[in-house]
């Protein structure tokens, strides 16, 4: 019994990781306002209402899907766009921006303040409810 003992403890610690793992990706979570993120940083012009930064990579499966939504997202909100940033081309970017993984989507207000961020592949609701609550 004592030689199973430790096998249980590390099932036990290693499922818990996986459940936490998976339940905070993709959450758009709720994000003090910091300093101003400007056209020029990202290149690309700001939405009048709002702006989904996309951080993805070349060989990223969620990347692509997540391109997908907000692309549809943004299709029917002409308040709102869509900016896709390559990280591996804009590393000094990145570092400034603290994205640690991809895909990450900053959600910006029209001033350019950083009002949400979803690591990982978000869902549809999240990100309309997101994007509701700026006005």
């Amino acid at each position: 019994m004592k030689s199973l003992l430790p096998i249980v403890i590390v099932l036990a610690l290693a499922s818990a990781y996986g459940f936490w793992y998976q339940r905070s990706r993709g959450v758009v979570k709720p994000k003090e306002r910091a300093g101003v993120i400007t056209a020029q940083m990202i290149g690309g012009p700001l939405g009048t209402r709002a702006s989904l930064v996309q951080f993805s990579s070349a060989f990223c499966t969620p990347c692509r899907a997540t391109r997908a939504l907000l692309e549809n997202v943004v299709e029917d909100l002409d308040d709102v766009v869509h900016i896709d940033i390559d990280a591996e081309d804009h590393l000094e970017l990145v570092r400034q921006l603290n994205i640690l993984s991809t895909p990450t989507t900053l959600i910006l207000d029209s001033k350019g303040h950083e009002v949400g961020r979803a690591v990982g592949a978000p869902k549809r609701e999240q990100v309309l409810n997101a994007l509701a609550a700026i006005r």
